[in-house]
């Protein structure tokens, strides 16, 4: 890749309907729709394990609370919420924060392409939403032994963190309470398929992000 292509992981893309009943679009529609009759505090955007988190339990308890919404869409990578978010979802609300998990599902681009995935994002709630912050999740371990995705995926938390490391807009939350074991695995009891969470593995990731949320929610408003 020469320093003129561009990034693919941040070029807004909608998701190819490969099955042909255009589900992707009709989500993203929805949402579009929902959004004019809501008013969250928190918006959630990402992927399946966004998207998941609102069948379980932990969203009841713990982020219908918070006036939270679920804008995750399964097998989205950065480029598709780059789209989705470039165009209409966040036009009709005003969330105090994004809490934005993607990433996992970049196959087939380097760890720098994603960060700039993830980036473009941040950079485009920002212009949309420009009093709300972002809140960044760490992408999650993955495979139930050690392999080279688990490399990328910690390779591009380390980018993501410094990126917004000197942003006043956005931060990032490590949410891996410690998934991978001493030995290298991961158990499924935590990760049912070793990508995709099982209820304690939700329980161990959203305690602490609820009690951040809480506390960001808390603070006065940044002008």
């Amino acid at each position: 890749m020469s320093a003129e292509d561009p990034n693919p992981a941040a070029t807004p893309t909608p998701c190819e309907d490969n099955q042909g009943d255009g589900r992707w679009m009709s989500m993203h529609n929805r949402f579009v729709s929902d959004s004019k009759d809501k008013e969250p505090d928190v918006l959630f955007a990402g992927d399946s394990l966004v998207q998941l988190m609102h069948q379980f339990g932990i969203w009841r308890q713990l982020f219908s609370p918070l006036h939270c919404l679920n804008f995750g869409i399964g097998g989205d990578g950065t480029q598709h919420v780059l789209w989705r978010l470039s165009n209409g979802e966040l036009d009709n609300i005003s969330p105090k924060v994004v809490v934005l998990w993607v990433g996992t599902n970049n196959h087939g681009h380097t760890p720098e392409q994603i960060c700039g995935g993830i980036m473009a994002i941040v950079q485009v709630i920002k212009n949309k939403l420009p009093h709300a912050h972002t809140l960044v999740l760490s992408i999650l371990p993955r495979g139930k032994s050690p392999n080279p995705l688990r490399e990328r995926n910690a390779r591009v938390n380390e980018l993501v963190q410094e990126a917004l490391s000197s942003l006043p807009h956005a931060s990032f939350f490590d949410v891996d309470p410690g998934f991978v074991h001493t030995d290298g695995s991961i158990s499924h009891q935590d990760m049912y398929d070793y990508l995709h969470l099982t209820p304690q593995g939700y329980q161990a990731v959203c305690e602490p992000l609820h009690a951040r949320l809480k506390s960001m929610l808390e603070k006065p408003a940044e002008n």
